[in-house]
């Protein structure tokens, strides 16, 4: 086994908790993401719309982020399968 994949291997439980507790604070992490919709809004406006796609791009990537963690067994179909994932069963 590499280096990879002894770290992978002592990484998983702590993702599993990590999802765990995520799940159990659903509620604190929608407010959460209500949070960095507010951010965004306030930081597009000061700098008056320069950086309003970099600011959305970002604000999707986090939100989505937050969301695999909340939400782990749904997955994205187009979305590009994350490293270490098994590809479903036919």
């Amino acid at each position: 086994m590499g280096l990879l994949d002894n770290f992978k291997a002592k990484l998983g439980p702590a993702r599993d908790r990590v999802s765990d507790l995520a799940q159990q604070h659903e509620d604190k992490i929608d407010k959460l993401q209500h949070g960095i919709d507010k951010a965004a809004r306030v930081v597009d406006e000061k700098t008056k719309g320069k950086y309003s796609d970099k600011i959305q791009t970002g604000t999707g990537k986090a939100k989505d982020a937050m969301d695999r963690f909340v939400h782990p067994d749904a997955t994205d179909p187009t979305a590009p399968p994350r490293p270490g994932d098994q590809p479903p069963a036919p």
